[in-house]
Formats: C-alpha cells, structure tokens, sequence
C-alpha cells in the first residue's frame, strides 16, 4: 500500500471529521437511541475508513459510509453484549439496523438530524448548566476538557453534567425529534438562550483573569449560523446578528495587557466591518419580517451603536426608543438597568440616576455589579464623589471577573 495513499486518506478523514462528524453523530443518535453508542461507533467507523480507504479507495459518498458502517459497528456491538437476547433482537429491528437495511441516508434526513439534535440537548427539561454543556459536546464537537477550560472547572465537573443529561433524556425518554409548530416558539426561545449563554460566558465572561473566552464565542456563532441555516426564523437571524455586532468590537474591548477599554473610548477602527456588515443586514431581514422579539431589538441597538463613527454621534434618542419597545416586549430589571443607561446618555446623568435607584428601591439587582458600577459612573458625573466612592466599592465587593476590579480600583483611586 503506498504511503502517499495512506497520507491522502489521512488528510480526507481529517478534513471529514471536522466537517460532517456533526451531522453523522447526530443521524447515528437518531439510529440508535443512545448518545454513548453512537459516538464510540462513529469513532469505530473513522477508524475503519483508515483502514480500508487506501486499499479500496475513497467511497463515493464518504458520508453515508461512514454512518452506515457506524450502524453495522452497533450491530456488531450490541450482538457482543453478554445477555443479547430476543428484546435486544427487537431493538436492532426497531431502530432499523438490520445488515441488509442499507437505506442511503438523504441529505435532508442528515440535515433534519442536527436540528433534532438541538433541540434535544437544549430540551427545557434538562438543568442549564447540562444543556450547555451537553450542546458544547454533542453538537459543537468540542472535547470534555475544552469545555471544562473554557467554563474554568474541572473535566470530571463537567463530565458528570453531561452523564447526568444523557441520563435525563434517556429515563425521561426525551423525544428525538423537533418540536410541532403549535410547541416551536418557546422550544426554539430555550435553544436561543442556550446559544446566547455561550456568547456571553465567552464576550463578558462571568469570572477569571481574562476578560473574554474568544473560542466560546465563536463556537456560540458558528451554532448561531447553523440553526440559521437550518431554521431560518427572524429570531435565528436577530440573535446571530446580535452575536456578530457584539463580535466585532472584540479587538478593541481590552489593551495588549487585558486591560477594561468601555464602548466610548474604543478604537471604533479596530472594529470588524465584515461582522459589523453582515449583522447590520442580518437585522434588516429580521425587521422587515415584523415577527421579530428581543434578540433582534437587541441586536437593532447594537446596529444603532455600530454605525456611529464615534461615541458622540451615537443616536441616542433611537437606542432609548428600541430599549422602550424591548422593555414593553420582556420586561426585566437588566433591560431597565440597561435603558437608564441610555436615558442618561440622552437626557443627562440625573435622568439615569434616578431611573437606576427606582430599581434599586423595588430590592431588584442589588447583588448585580454592573448597576451599581452604573450607578457609580453617573454620581461621579453629578460630582456626588461620597456616593459614587460607596457604589464603586459595592461593585468591587460583588465583581468576580480580574480585569474589571482592576478597572473599578482604577476609578475609586481617581474620585
């Protein structure tokens, strides 16, 4: 066997892997019913194309090769079982894996798959933290230690969340389908907040030395592209827009030291105008829709943000319009933190002042960092320096992230 042969295999399977292992795990789960199954088979089967490739030469659809010698793999795995009995015959009948069922695997079958997929692992029923997790894993393809490094604990954590989810789906007999039409909306709104989850741990992450977890970001928005791809309903469009808005300014959140830069001194030259441009036309589509929700008014308000050539020309009174609509279409505490803010920029410090203590006054996130971080910035420019000195420590008491206590001791040390 020549060893160009076998390096040219290499690089196919390689280059498979990366590609399309995704699509053949998620039709070897729906095949099998069991997540552990399908991916040590699916692992059998590149190894087994390493093996005969080069000898027999590269099928003509590598694809539905490998998921269907991944089939003849459980076969053989279930049949090697110590008590294979007549209710493990019924299951191979059940799931279709008879050897002679040799049915190719349709494009739109794969593709059906992943989406089923999705939805699986960001079923409502399973605990969050088990939902991001098991999505990172199963449909991302990213490793058990990748994901405990970018979550900052440890692979058994993390292993232990993703058996207690597989465990979930199994004895819950979670279906392995996609939602109905009548329970796509609130089926759809978790498997969004999962991706934004990602987005976020990696954009604005929660803890650490580090301000952002760049590869958790673009994990979230390569997710964000192919549910978009695979549903593309306004708010699919709305979140990934949002995502890539927020992306874009990410080499001019931080110094070459990992230093705090906010959004009105950043250098706007260093942001991403390919990011900043698909976005933008991404958040056209979805307003021109007229079903879109909170991830597209979000993701209007970064646009809003993004087109300014600088901090002084942003159009404030259009972002406290959009956070208005946004607060009349999810009411939250955050939102209206996040309108007082705007509301300041717009009308004055004293305007936000007051808007953020109301908050404050109904006991809403007084264990939030960012208001009170808010609420020190506009004291400071009302010169109220006791106050602002009170609120900056509340903020430094509460932040868990290096980067900004290193900003907030920065702003104390100047009052």
């Amino acid at each position: 066997m020549p060893e160009c042969a076998i390096e040219q295999v290499k690089e196919r399977l390689d280059t498979l892997y990366r590609e399309e292992s995704g699509r053949i795990l998620a039709t070897l789960i729906r095949l099998l019913g069991d997540f552990d199954l399908a991916e040590d088979v699916m692992q059998d089967a590149f190894a087994a194309a390493l093996q005969r490739w080069p000898q027999d030469g590269v099928p003509e659809n590598p694809r539905a090769w490998l998921v269907s010698t991944g089939r003849f793999k459980a076969i053989d795995t279930i049949r090697r079982r110590e008590r294979f009995d007549a209710a493990q015959d019924k299951i191979v009948e059940e799931f279709g894996l008879e050897p002679n069922n040799t049915t190719p695997e349709t494009d739109e079958n794969l593709e059906d798959d992943r989406l089923r997929l999705i939805f699986t692992c960001c079923h409502p029923t399973l605990a969050p933290e088990g939902r991001v997790a098991l999505t990172l894993r199963e449909v991302c393809g990213l490793t058990t230690e990748e994901i405990a490094r970018a979550f900052l604990t440890t692979p058994a954590t993390l292993a232990q969340r993703i058996v207690r989810a597989k465990a979930k789906i199994r004895d819950a007999k979670i279906p392995y389908q996609v939602p109905s039409a009548e329970e796509l909306p609130e089926r759809l709104a978790t498997v969004l907040q999962v991706v934004y989850l990602v987005f976020n741990e990696g954009y604005y992450a929660s803890s650490g030395s580090s301000l952002t977890r760049a590869d958790l970001s673009a994990e979230a928005i390569r997710l964000g592209r192919l549910l978009l791809e695979l549903l593309p309903e306004p708010e699919v469009m709305g979140l990934l827009a949002l995502m890539l808005l927020q992306e874009s300014r990410r080499a001019a959140r931080a110094t070459s030291t990992g230093e705090l830069i906010l959004l009105e001194d950043q250098d706007r030259s260093l942001w991403n105008r390919g990011q900043i441009a698909e976005g933008v036309a991404l958040v056209e589509r979805a307003l021109v829709s007229r079903c879109f929700g909170p991830y597209t008014l979000q993701a209007a308000i970064a646009a809003v943000h993004a087109e300014a050539p600088d901090a002084a020309s942003t159009d404030w009174p259009q972002i406290v319009a959009l956070y208005n609509l946004l607060a009349r279409t999810e009411p939250s505490a955050i939102i209206e933190l996040n309108r007082a803010v705007a509301v300041a920029m717009r009308d004055g410090p004293e305007a936000g002042l007051a808007l953020i203590d109301a908050i404050f006054a109904r006991g809403e996130l007084t264990d939030y960092h960012l208001a009170h971080a808010a609420r020190a910035d506009l004291c400071r420019r009302l010169g109220r320096t006791n106050e602002a000195r009170d609120s900056y420590q509340k903020a430094l008491a509460l932040t868990r992230q290096e980067p900004e206590k290193r900003f907030l001791e920065k702003r104390l040390h100047e009052l």
